[in-house]
């Protein structure tokens, strides 16, 4: 049985684990990200895969990095929430750990491992959409991970759905994530609670009764009691979410759509309403088939897993 180490390097920990050829986590650790400094979070990294190689052959390394990523999968050209700027990492962590390191970004590994052990296993071509503080994506075509030209594709919360719209942390306009993200749900139902309060009773009471003290969690809740400043965010987020993948549908076509990220715990409050819209506004309805749309079945692991995966195939 072939292992690898799959580690998977967030702006807040770095989680790595063993993983056999058939996805299982043999063993698995965290460590907190010393973010702010580059030679440390290789040292950080290189730490855990040898704890996790005690006592076992291990053949690769697959890291799982939050930035864009170079085409030869050896180096983070830019990362957001950590200080990565054309750093080297494949070379740094091979050269601490001694073994063959592949880099890949952190959508496109947990897509990958969605494809292969997750909801995704039964389809060659798919999309794999992230929905957390923004949106993250990874693209399955035939089989294999499109990454585009440069290593940089699938960057999908950052397609421009509104022009002029809201500003996005990427410094343009009216990217998707601005409106079918946690925060664009978090945004929305703090300006209803603003605008009408009587109809965000219960949202602000979980809040401690100030609109800016709303936060994901306190949407979530109030929507499980009813809320209807809850539920109407929640109706806005899941809106904007079947546009986007309408519109990613009429381009790539793919069998199924997974998602997955922190909103997707709460998605019997959205899910249904997704596919209902998606059905609804697809292009070429009712003369094509509908995609199918799953939610993510491996969970925080599903990067990890990835990118072991990746870097046994390398």
């Amino acid at each position: 049985m072939a292992l690898t180490i799959g580690v998977d390097i967030g702006g807040t920990k770095v989680a790595a684990g063993v993983v056999d050829d058939d996805g299982h986590i043999v063993e698995h650790l965290l460590r907190p990200t010393p973010a702010t400094n580059p030679e440390q979070v290789a040292e950080t990294i290189a730490e855990a895969v040898r704890e996790l190689s005690k006592g076992r052959e291990i053949e690769a390394v697959g890291l799982g990095a939050a930035g864009f990523v170079d085409e030869t999968r050896s180096v983070v050209r830019f990362a957001p929430n950590l200080a990565w700027r054309e750093e080297p990492l494949q070379k740094k962590v091979s050269d601490l750990v001694g073994l063959p390191v592949v880099v890949e970004n952190d959508a496109n590994a947990m897509a990958w491992g969605e494809a292969k052990f997750g909801a995704g296993r039964d389809e060659s071509h798919l999309v794999c959409v992230t929905i957390g503080t923004g949106i993250g994506g990874g693209i399955v075509l035939d089989g294999a991970l499109y990454r585009g030209r440069w290593g940089m594709g699938a960057e999908l919360g950052h397609m421009q759905v509104v022009p002029e719209g809201r500003l996005c942390g990427c410094g343009n306009l009216g990217c998707w994530e601005q409106y079918a993200s946690g925060n664009a749900l978090v945004a929305e139902a703090r300006a209803i609670a603003e605008a009408d309060p009587a109809r965000a009773a219960v949202l602000l009471k979980i809040a401690g009764g100030t609109p800016e003290h709303v936060e994901g969690h306190e949407v979530t809740e109030a929507a499980k009691q009813g809320d209807p400043a809850a539920l109407a965010a929640f109706s806005a987020m899941a809106e904007w979410l079947a546009q986007g993948l309408c519109d990613l549908a009429a381009v790539l076509d793919p069998g199924c759509f997974v998602l997955g990220g922190g909103v997707s715990r709460a998605a019997d409050l959205w899910i249904d309403q997704v596919r209902e819209a998606f059905a609804r506004n697809l292009t070429g309805r009712g003369h094509r088939p509908l995609a199918d749309i799953r939610l993510a079945e491996l969970g925080a692991s599903a990067g990890l897993v990835g990118a072991a995966d990746l870097a046994r195939r390398r």
